[in-house]
């Protein structure tokens, strides 16, 4: 399904992904346990709207296909 929003929920989610790639490299080079505890705070944040991107998609997708059906039996 080619639709722009999705798209755009996907190349948000890799976005994310990609930073959460960064975290965890900073986060095992570092012995202070101030910057891990800031690290560990933005990987969480990171994980809430990769979770809530992931919920919009799904819905998104529900309603698209919804729309085919609909236009589909007119």
């Amino acid at each position: 399904m080619d639709d722009p929003y999705l798209n755009e929920l996907k190349d948000d989610f890799r976005e994310y992904s990609n930073q959460l790639k960064k975290l965890k490299i900073k986060l095992l080079k570092t012995n202070s346990p101030e910057i891990q505890a800031k690290i560990i705070k933005q990987i969480d944040s990171i994980a809430n709207k990769m979770e809530n991107n992931q919920k919009q998609s799904v819905k998104v997708t529900k309603s698209r296909i919804k729309e085919r059906k609909s236009k589909s039996k007119r």
